[in-house]
């Protein structure tokens, strides 16, 4: 791990703060891709250890990277508050936020630094996210991400979607001690996130030439088990974003219309047929779940 006493008193121009909660695994393809990434700029990496059970692996705590690299362990609070944290001890003049998972593809933090340079209006930007195409999950989540990116593309270059898979924002932006995210929604704090940028006029421009592959190593079965435990979590974030009057759910009719795209590109070679049922899978085990929690609640009000 590179001392921080080595590194040069100026400001690095990113800060790419990664929260982990026994991710370690796949953690490694992630600092290697950012290995990758000199070209140079200057950048610091900020993981945050939210309380795993796992220690840190030694490719970790030695690391003898380039790139200056700390690691904050933390007491078991959420993600939202592990990044935070990792704000609070940034220096970047921009804060770029991916996951464990997340893996930058070559020239990534070039485009994304060309971008913010020419586009001096914007404080928020979204990388262009990709699936690993190698197991019949990644298949699903790249058809996803194509379909869902391409919808929510708006006319002026600026998108309705924000992902911490790759989603970076100006430090002038943000207030360093309060942080980015809510640390109440455990679950799609990135969705509530949006919610408040949209509340305020403000969507991310996406950065289509900065992409991110989002490299999820599950099988089918592994990855509705993770659904359902999210739903839960999930739900209480969507029940505060409903409590601020933004919509960010899709409607039935866009719902539709995105099922339909998604079956006309799942025609690639790269994708197939077999990963749009099991996104349409998903996508209706998610809406019984939603369901089910709603009579509960209705019912739950009843009684009492």
């Amino acid at each position: 791990m590179v001392d921080h006493e080595q590194i040069s008193n100026q400001a690095p121009l990113f800060s790419i703060i990664i929260a982990v909660y026994n991710d370690w695994a796949v953690l490694e393809g992630c600092l290697q891709s950012l290995a990758q990434q000199a070209n140079g700029l200057s950048f610091e990496v900020i993981i945050v250890d939210d309380g795993s059970t796992e220690p840190p692996p030694e490719f970790v705590r030695s690391s003898s990277s380039s790139y200056f690299l700390m690691l904050i362990p933390q007491p078991h609070s959420g993600i939202p508050a592990a990044r935070n944290r990792g704000i609070r001890n940034s220096k970047g003049a921009v804060l770029l936020f991916v996951d464990a998972d997340s893996r930058l593809q070559a020239n990534c933090l070039a485009a994304l630094a060309s971008a913010i340079n020419t586009s001096p209006p914007h404080n928020c930007f979204q990388l262009r996210l990709v699936g690993n195409c190698s197991n019949l999950v990644g298949r699903a989540e790249e058809l996803r991400l194509i379909t869902f990116q391409r919808h929510m593309l708006q006319p002026d270059g600026r998108i309705r979607y924000l992902n911490t898979a790759g989603f970076a924002i100006r430090r002038t932006r943000v207030n360093i001690e309060m942080g980015v995210f809510d640390p109440a929604a455990l679950r799609a704090e990135d969705t509530l996130l949006l919610a408040d940028l949209m509340q305020a006029g403000e969507l991310p421009l996406f950065v289509p030439d900065a992409s991110v592959e989002h490299y999820i190593p599950l099988s089918v079965v592994a990855g509705f088990r993770k659904d359902i435990r999210s739903a839960y979590l999930e739900r209480r974030t969507y029940n505060i974003i409903a409590s601020k009057g933004v919509r960010i759910r899709l409607t039935n009719w866009e719902r539709l219309q995105l099922i339909t795209s998604m079956w006309t590109t799942a025609r690639l070679p790269s994708i197939g047929r077999s990963a749009w049922f099991v996104l349409v899978a998903r996508q209706a085990l998610l809406r019984m779940i939603s369901l089910a929690y709603k009579c509960f609640r209705v019912g739950t009000a009843r009684r009492t």
